[in-house]
């Protein structure tokens, strides 16, 4: 797919999900648990996943578990949603003969690319990084800027510079509003700007931008639906309330590191994604229960 297509594939996407990663008993992936898991998604407005990000605890996932989970996903789909795989390491090489394997696939509409993390490039290094990155394959790129969990950031005018080449599509942005609002006044007109913190999800539809690739969307997919349709037929009011209702709710999926308290309330309501590969361990019982509690408030 070249970056075009999938640029308009795109432009009617607003929430896309970042899928966890169901672990059995064992710490096995648990390939049992993804069908019921994403047809409800599916059901409840996901226009997309994200496969092998944060979400999904992409640090302990094998070369090969990744690109079974690539193939799960895409069998259960069947192309009725994009899929976007995460791509990106802190190692350029690694990264561009990653994505050059996911490129041949077939089937994945674009790659995520994280920024570099421990190396703290300098920002001509991580434009070198993501450039070599989107030049090594035909498959389209979305940045991923997470400060918050990798410490180096891309600052906005590298996002604009890296937004130039012909196969950088899409930034996942998390950072700030003032950096989202930038972004969405100064990209190319096709460049897709995402929110990837829910709690700015309605912040980032306001301003004009794309939509929000979500962690809280496994379970307030139609909230956040509802919300990002009365703020396209101008219901700012409507709109504001249910921000105000659920970020109560993605404050709590954020009270423990992503995604402990997620992978909480999915086994509480059913979907055996077991718990967290290590070094990440799952919330205590009580903070479970606090959390469990808040979301069904």
């Amino acid at each position: 797919m070249s970056a075009k297509e999938a640029i308009e594939k795109l432009k009617s996407v607003r929430i896309i999900t970042a899928l966890v990663t169901p672990f059995d008993e064992n710490g096995e992936i648990n390939f049992e648990a993804f069908p019921k898991l994403i047809e409800d998604l599916l059901a409840h407005h996901t226009e997309g996943f994200i496969l092998a990000g944060t979400t999904a605890e992409s640090p302990t996932l094998t070369h090969d578990e990744e690109l079974a989970i690539f193939a799960e996903v895409n069998r259960i789909v069947a192309g009725r949603v994009p899929l976007i795989a995460g791509v990106g390491t802190n190692d350029t090489r690694d990264s561009i003969e990653f994505v050059k394997e996911v490129a041949k696939l077939g089937y994945i509409d674009a790659g995520l690319a994280v920024t570099p993390y421990y190396n703290k490039p300098t920002q001509e290094g991580v434009y070198q990084h993501f450039k070599a990155i989107a030049e090594a394959s035909d498959l389209p790129i979305i940045l991923y800027n997470i400060p918050g969990r990798v410490v180096t950031e891309i600052h906005p005018e590298t996002v604009l510079h890296l937004a130039q080449l012909n196969n950088v599509i899409a930034v996942k942005e998390c950072t700030n509003t003032d950096n989202i609002a930038y972004l969405i006044e100064n990209a190319p007109a096709d460049f897709l700007v995402y929110t990837g913190e829910d709690g700015l999800a309605f912040h980032a539809k306001a301003l004009g931008g794309q939509g929000v690739i979500s962690v809280a969307s496994h379970i307030l997919g139609d909230e956040i639906n509802e919300m990002f349709n009365d703020l396209e037929q101008g219901n700012i009011v409507n709109a504001a309330a249910i921000q105000r209702r659920i970020l109560p709710k993605i404050n709590a999926l954020f009270s423990s590191t992503s995604p402990a308290p997620i992978k909480a309330v999915l086994n509480h309501k059913g979907y055996n994604t077991g718990a967290l590969r290590l070094p990440l361990v799952a919330v205590t019982s009580d903070e479970a229960k606090i959390i469990i509690e808040k979301i069904e408030k």
